[in-house]
């Protein structure tokens, strides 16, 4: 009778370790995109004109869809040539509403699309079967709606996609509302271990305030482990978006800071009327950012939208002193090229080998042909990295 016991015991060890085996081996894989804005609309699209967000990012649902059963391209990349199969998360870098500008419509419309469109609408599955997991961080679009901006909105503040990201990314024991939430206090900072890896995601730009809590983060992760940052904003950020030097440090039409961030610029700006007259110099705050880096050389690699297009490239700073891996996302609205040729829309696909610590990211070109608009997404450029 114990000789049972024992043998059936050691089968169920046995068939632990197998499954956690499995569990290792698999890849994780990652759908990114960016800049989805919802509340506006694209001058063309399968041959219609201004057409709503909401139809646009179905269109791009259905491709996504369409990835499981495609082949990845022979690129040498991780599991080149291989059937996709599961897709495990979806990460979006922001702008999921639209700043609600007239004729814009308001952030509680657009995120109640969003939601309608891709909780509905996504039907792919991780893994295990389950469906996919969210993740989300804000853009300058999202928390400009909660905050206010120098210019009209109507309403003047909605911050009601800036709390559903809160809610969903956050998980708070009581679920935040419109009249919870408040900024900067609600900031929407979490990290995942994925794959191995560390992913951090922050508030729209790794400023000084931000990284006291990414510091503090990475104080439980092991020097040796990979880390990933995901954030909005470019790794050389946007001078806009950090708090008005001058005056009240208000945000106001004519020195055009719009208060995402809570470091203050302490750079000299460009004269007035430079890009619309916006700042354009945080030379001083990315050194800053660059100092981290060094300070941590197991972060890795940098995922980003706001200026949007599919591009693999290295941030080196404004000295040229640091190399940091960084992918930036193509947006399904308002794409640098594929706002004005719709065949260059794109999304990318993440895949990561835990054992090895290798990414390899792919460009998914979902519109190549827009007279046949079923047609399954077309692999563009590629890049893989050991972590």
């Amino acid at each position: 009778m114990n000789y049972s016991i024992h043998r059936l015991w050691y089968f169920l060890i046995f068939l632990a370790c197998g499954f956690t085996a499995v569990a290792q081996d698999s890849t994780i894989q990652i759908v990114f995109t960016s800049d989805i804005h919802y509340g506006i609309t694209r001058v063309a699209f399968d041959g219609a004109s201004k057409v709503p967000s909401h139809v646009v990012n179905v269109r791009m649902i259905a491709a996504m869809n369409t990835l499981p059963g495609l082949r990845l391209p022979a690129d040498q990349g991780v599991r080149a040539g291989e059937v996709v199969g599961p897709i495990d998360y979806l990460m979006i870098t922001g702008d999921i509403a639209n700043r609600e500008e007239p004729p814009a419509q308001s952030a509680a419309a657009s995120w109640n699309q969003f939601n309608q469109d891709y909780d509905q609408g996504l039907t792919l599955k991780d893994h295990r079967g389950r469906p996919l997991e969210y993740l989300l961080v804000p853009g300058n679009h999202d928390l400009s709606d909660a905050i206010g901006f120098y210019r009209k909105m109507t309403p003047r503040t909605d911050p009601t996609s800036m709390v559903g990201i809160y809610n969903r990314m956050m998980h708070p024991a009581v679920a935040k509302t419109n009249a919870t939430w408040h900024f900067p206090a609600d900031k929407i900072n979490y990290s995942r271990e994925i794959g191995g890896i560390h992913f951090m995601f922050i508030t729209i730009w790794p400023d000084s305030a931000n990284r006291i809590w990414m510091e503090k983060d990475l104080s439980t992760v092991d020097a040796h482990v990979p880390v990933v940052i995901v954030a909005h904003d470019p790794p050389d950020g946007d001078a806009a978006h950090f708090r008005n030097p001058n005056g009240a440090h208000d945000i106001n039409r004519h020195d055009r800071f719009e208060g995402l961030l809570e470091e203050t610029s302490k750079d000299v700006q460009e004269p007035m009327g430079k890009e619309d007259g916006k700042p354009t110099n945080d030379a001083f705050e990315q050194r800053g950012f660059v100092a981290f880096l060094k300070a941590h050389p197991n972060i890795k690699a940098y995922f980003h939208g706001h200026n949007n297009w599919n591009q693999f490239y290295t941030y080196s700073g404004p000295d040229h002193d640091v190399h940091l891996r960084t992918f930036r996302a193509d947006s399904p609205m308002k794409g640098k090229f594929s706002s004005k040729d719709e065949t260059k829309l794109s999304f990318q696909l993440i895949t990561i080998d835990p054992r090895s610590k290798t990414l390899t990211v792919r460009e998914c070109l979902w519109n190549t042909d827009p007279q046949h608009p079923g047609k399954a997404p077309v692999w563009g450029e590629s890049f893989t990295m050991g972590l």
